[in-house]
């Protein structure tokens, strides 16, 4: 696979992310094809792993560690701070140095290593200014816990107000062709602090590849149900921009999900999408997205099937809003 640079490494140009193995889109595959699948993501040439310790609220690290471990040299381990289950079992935005420094503790155990290659700050706690939140992080890349620092889901200001502390070297935002709020400052402020776009939720988050028909069969605790988008007020308008996505995928030679990523890898080559799945089969169909290429007119027209004007709902509701930091149209 292609490589691109993600601060101090080089990465493949589709990294794989870990979240869905654990957490937010209902109950994923067992422990041992997670193990079987995280092993064939490496296989396949993925050499960037995402989690972080929200994910399964420990648990997708403590995958991790199990499952991928004796390859360490293998990859480039991404996991993030910031948000966690305290002490009465609740979700927590939480970015004091004290809080950051003990999560990093405690993701290293689960991940049974010595160093995290990119550690972000998962959310950015609006309570702590960013620069005690980065000079906290900054103390644990002094101590050798972490190598290189991101953000998520932060401003272009608070970004640059955060790389005056300490260089950032990632910034992980959400970004697909129905969610363009990277494009409004953070895209070119990467690019012009030399920092990499990592793009979540790439395929947005089913959307894209053509196989989500219905949310409402969606089980009861998956994330998607709370967000507007899939709402049974939005989806339906939503849905019918994939008619003329796929004639597009159909000209392409590609799949729907594989035309999603390659539209992300034109944007620049500081972006690098990290799609997650549970089926082998998409892994291995992602994978070979980075050796697409789209012709100009073909980006010209997916840009304008698919884009803030088209696309019906916020991506997030309005308490979730209220977490970030990005940008919004």
């Amino acid at each position: 696979m292609q490589q691109r640079t993600l601060g101090p490494f080089e990465v493949s140009a589709i990294g794989f992310g870990c979240m869905s193995l654990s957490h937010g889109y209902g109950p994923g595959p067992d422990e041992d094809s997670a193990i079987r699948l995280l092993n064939q993501a490496l296989d396949a040439g993925h050499t960037l792993l995402d989690t972080a310790a929200l994910y399964g609220y420990g648990q997708n690290e403590s995958l991790l560690g199990k499952a991928v471990m004796h390859r360490r040299d293998e990859f480039v381990l991404a996991s993030k701070c910031g948000i966690f289950r305290n002490a009465t079992g609740e979700r927590e935005i939480n970015g004091r140095p004290e809080v950051l420094k003990k999560t990093c503790e405690d993701s290293l155990r689960r991940l049974k290593t010595e160093v995290i290659d990119l550690y972000y700050l998962h959310r950015w706690d609006k309570q702590v200014p960013i620069e005690e939140s980065v000079g906290a992080l900054a103390d644990l890349v002094d101590a050798g816990k972490i190598r290189a620092l991101g953000l998520s889901e932060v401003s272009a200001q608070t970004l640059r107000r955060a790389h005056a502390e300490h260089p950032i070297s990632a910034v992980q935002s959400e970004y697909s062709l129905w969610t363009r709020e990277p494009e409004i400052a953070v895209l070119q402020a990467c690019k012009d602090i030399g920092a990499a776009l990592v793009a979540f939720s790439p395929l947005a988050r089913g959307f894209l590849t053509g196989s989500l028909e219905n949310p409402q069969q969606l089980a009861e605790n998956d994330l998607r149900r709370s967000m507007p988008r899939f709402s049974s007020q939005n989806y339906p308008a939503n849905l019918k921009l994939l008619d003329e996505y796929q004639r597009i995928a159909r000209e392409a030679g590609c799949s729907m999900g594989q035309l999603a990523l390659a539209w992300l890898l034109a944007q620049d080559e500081h972006v690098i999408p990290i799609p997650g799945t549970g089926n082998s089969a998409h892994l291995q169909e992602n994978s070979q997205g980075a050796g697409i290429e789209l012709s100009p007119e073909l980006l010209h027209r997916l840009d304008d099937l698919i884009n803030p004007r088209t696309v019906q709902g916020a991506r997030y509701n309005a308490a979730t809003l209220l977490e970030i930091d990005t940008e919004r149209f």
